[in-house]
């Protein structure tokens, strides 16, 4: 720790012994630069970077497709499997296909999307709200926080 320095000085000082005067912190009211070996810093950032890429967890986007007259049964193997999914950590994408008539009808998929969260809402949140896009209707659904 030297403190405040001109630059011409604490360039002669990085000359001196042989190092690199490397900017740590580009703020411009105070900037702060160390007498150091480059190489060994840019080593030291992109090994970070590595690391921190490493313990990364990939979140994938697992898809549910349902109709308006899917029956019971059917409607809760696909809420155990969306439980199933949610558990592991990933998100859920949830689609309503409207096909023919039922367009007429897009009502009663809000009704069916609602009863689908309210299925997992004790470890799912809804990401994205449920919303008509053309014949479709999608919502995405995430695992809750603990």
């Amino acid at each position: 720790m030297v403190g405040v320095v001109p630059i011409e000085d604490a360039q002669r000082r990085a000359y001196d012994a042989n190092l690199d005067l490397v900017l740590i912190s580009p703020s411009p009211d105070n900037p702060v630069c160390k007498i150091m070996d480059y190489g060994k810093f840019i080593f030291e950032q992109e090994k970070k970077k590595r690391e921190a890429k490493r313990n990364q967890k990939v979140v994938n986007i697992k898809e549910i497709q349902l109709k308006l007259t899917t029956e019971e049964h059917d409607f809760d193997v696909k809420v155990r499997n969306a439980r199933r999914f949610l558990e592991a950590g990933d998100r859920v994408k949830v689609v309503i296909r409207f096909r023919g008539r039922e367009m007429a009808h897009t009502d009663q998929g809000y009704g069916v999307m609602d009863e689908f969260a309210e299925a997992v809402s004790d470890i799912g949140v809804i990401d994205r709200a449920s919303s008509a896009e053309g014949r479709n209707m999608i919502m995405f659904l995430a695992p809750a926080k603990e």
